[in-house]
Order: C-alpha cells, then structure tokens, then sequence
C-alpha cells in the first residue's frame, strides 16, 4: 500500500482501483470465519451530507467528555466543527494537534512515513482501501521528544442522516520519552437512521514513550462499523489501549499490536455490552518482532438478548524475539440463553526461551452471588447491573486513571441501563 495515500489523487484513484478489484470476504477466509457477511454489504451508503445547522448546534453540546482535558476536536459527518485546544504552552513545545486534511497540507513528511504503511494484517485489506480512497479528515497528534501532556486530548466523530458513511482516522505518533492519553468518542447523533463508519488508526510509540488510548465505540444501533487498529511499539515503549463497544449493528475491530522494539510493552483491553441483536466481531494480533516484550491482552463480553460476540486473536512470536513474555485472556459473561460467544484464541511460536498463554471463558451470572445481593434489598435488574459492571470493570480499571475510568464506567451503565 502506498505510503502517500492521503496526500494526492492518484494515489486515491489506486486505492479506489484496488477496492474495486479485491474480493469481499467469503467463507473460505480464516480471517472472516464464523462472521456474518450479509452484514458486510456496503452498496446502500453514500457520501455524507453536511449535518443541518440545529444538528451542529445539538452535536457540539452532545460533545461531552472529561471536566478538564488538553483540547478537544469534534467532527459530524467527516466535517470539522469545532477545535479548541486549552493554553497556548503545548503548541510552544513543539505540540501537533491538528485536522489530517490540514496536517497533510504542513506536514506531508510525517504523513508520508506513518499514513497507513501497516495496511490491514487481520483481513480487511479491501475496507482499507476504501478507506484510504474515502478518508478526508480525522486528527494528527505528534507529541514530540520528552514532551508529556498531562491531560487527555479528546476527539469527537459523529455519524448523522440516513445512509450516510464516514471514514474517521487518528494518526498519533509519540516520540521519545514523551507521554499522552488520547480519547476517540465515536457517537451516533441519530438513533433511527442507517449509516456506515470505516475507521482506521495508526498509533506510533517512540523509545521509552508512555501512551494510553481510548475508543469508545457507541455508534447508533443501526451502524455498520468496521474499525481497524494499529499499533507499534518501539525499545521500551508502552501502550494501555481500551476499546469500549457499546454501539452498532455489527461492528467489527481488528487490532494488531507490534512491538518492534526491545523492552516494550502492549496492553490491550476492551469492555464489550451487546443486547437485542447487536453483533461484534473482534480480531486481535500480537506481534513480537524483538527480544524482551511483553503484551498482555484482557478482552471482556457481556452479551444479553440475541446478542453475539466473536473473538479471534493470535500471539506470534518472531524468530530471535526471545524472551517473550505474553498473554492473552477474554472472558464471556452471557445474560441470556439467546446469548452467543465464539472465542478462537491462538500462539505461534517461532523462537525459544518464551513464556506464553492464552485462554478463554464463558459462562452466566453467579447464581448465589445475585442471591446475596436479592437478600438485602437489592431489585434484581439493580443487582444484574451492579453485577455486570463489576465483572466489566477489572479491564477499565487496567488504564489506570481514576478519572478517565469513571468517565467510562458512566457509559457502559447508560448502556446496561438502556
């Protein structure tokens, strides 16, 4: 894939050639197997239209995040609405925060050496391509040599109207010894209409940088949500990344993590909430290109209804990556009979001297811990919820940031409220 996809027409024009030209999936790829393909149809969703002048208004006061953050920028239907960046000393240090379409125009360099170079490795090479033919903003984030952003930058990206697509994209690339938090809030402004989001991110961890991200996925219900992940991690790097799936109709996330550097580190989490018939599909690889990382995956499902979780994710360990040391657990809470969970994790181990494990769990609520709530008082769909937010939280509560965690957990009990 080109490097400078985002920058000139014809490279758009190849990407639109090879959207065209790759296959969709079908049942013969291992990467798509037990996914619902008729989910996958494209052909109903056009370009989005700007949002009316009301929505605007309604959409910039719906963009609510933390009480103090480092700046926040909110998008409707890929159109930048509002950027607000609090104090004027981080664009003094050096500082990029910036819409891509404009990054691409004043900073081709950095765009040209990260933009998408890691394709999609987990399968949905033709999304990507139509992604980088339809991308036309999304936010750059360079934070640069031992440069620390105490609070969370925040970006909003809003889908409104029938029919309506957009193709979100984060570029953030912390380089050494630098140290940030990145939020994406992903929202549906309308609850009844259809519509299509295609994401993508590159994450670029520095030697010895520390950076949090954050996804909250809360789409309307009606959203078909393809979302690809990508992280690297070089020498002594860390990453806590949390993806939080709230919303869609079928979401599908593919996140890879590679560490290519000696004595770096890769958290990744999510907290999943499905009910009525809501379908996510969550694809997960661990690369181990160097010696002495580690990464460690939790990957939580709570599933009520006829709601449906699928988990696929592989652990490779690259020849001469000794000392590996990584792990990888999802857990499986099912609400109710209807509920479904497929869980196929896997290793590939092409060095020695490693430690590695994988595991997976499902089962239903505690029968006697309900009773012990029930037993003092609790109503039941009280003590359901209490229940289930304690077994979401463990992963949450992983970042590590009392504040950005609370934020969370407001969300996901919106969700089990609902």
């Amino acid at each position: 894939m080109s490097q400078t996809l985002f920058i000139d027409e014809p490279s758009r024009a190849a990407a639109r050639k090879r959207f065209e030209t790759l296959p969709m999936p079908t049942r013969l790829n291992e990467e798509f197997r037990f996914s619902n393909l008729k989910a996958l149809d494209l052909t109903a969703f056009s370009s989005p239209t700007a949002p009316f002048a009301g929505d605007r208004d309604r959409i910039i006061k719906g963009s609510v995040g933390l009480a103090q953050s480092a700046g926040r920028m909110i998008f409707a239907n890929d159109g930048l609405l509002a950027r607000e960046l609090y104090g004027d000393t981080l664009a003094t240090k050096g500082v990029i925060w910036k819409p891509l379409d404009v990054a691409a125009r004043e900073h081709p360099g950095l765009l040209a050496e990260h933009f998408m170079v890691q394709g999609a490795p987990l399968g949905s090479e033709k999304f990507a391509a139509l992604h980088a033919a339809r991308v036309k903003t999304g936010t750059l984030l360079y934070v640069p040599r031992g440069v620390e952003i105490a609070l969370p930058v925040e970006t909003f990206h809003w889908l409104s109207g029938e029919a309506n697509s957009v193709f979100p994209h984060t570029l953030l690339i912390a380089e050494e010894g630098s140290k940030v938090t990145l939020i994406d809030y992903f929202m549906g402004a309308t609850s009844g209409t259809s519509g299509l989001a295609l994401g993508f991110n590159d994450l670029y961890i520095g030697p010895g940088a520390r950076v949090d991200y954050v996804c909250v996925q809360n789409w309307n219900l009606k959203t078909l949500a393809l979302q690809v992940n990508n992280t690297v991690v070089s020498a002594g790097g860390e990453v806590k990344s949390l993806n939080v799936n709230l919303g869609g109709r079928y979401a599908r996330t593919e996140s890879m993590s590679r560490l290519s550097g000696e004595g770096g580190r890769s958290d990744m989490l999510a907290v999943t909430v499905g009910a009525g018939e809501q379908e996510f599909d969550l694809r997960t690889f661990q690369d181990h290109a160097a010696p002495g990382a580690a990464s460690d995956l939790l990957y939580k499902n709570a599933l009520d209804d006829a709601s449906r979780a699928i988990f696929a994710g592989m652990i490779k360990v690259e020849p001469d990556a000794h000392r590996t040391d990584a792990y990888q657990k999802v857990r499986n809470l099912l609400l109710s009979e209807d509920a479904e969970a497929d869980s196929m994790p896997g290793l590939e181990i092409l060095a020695d001297e490693v430690r590695c494990s994988h595991g997976a769990t499902s089962g239903q609520i505690d029968a006697d811990e309900l009773f012990y709530l029930l037993a003092r008082g609790i109503p039941k769909h009280i003590a359901l919820e209490l229940m289930v937010q304690g077994f979401l939280q463990e992963a949450i509560d992983r970042l590590g940031n009392e504040v950005l965690g609370a934020k969370l957990g407001e969300l996901v009990r919106a969700k089990l409220g609902a």
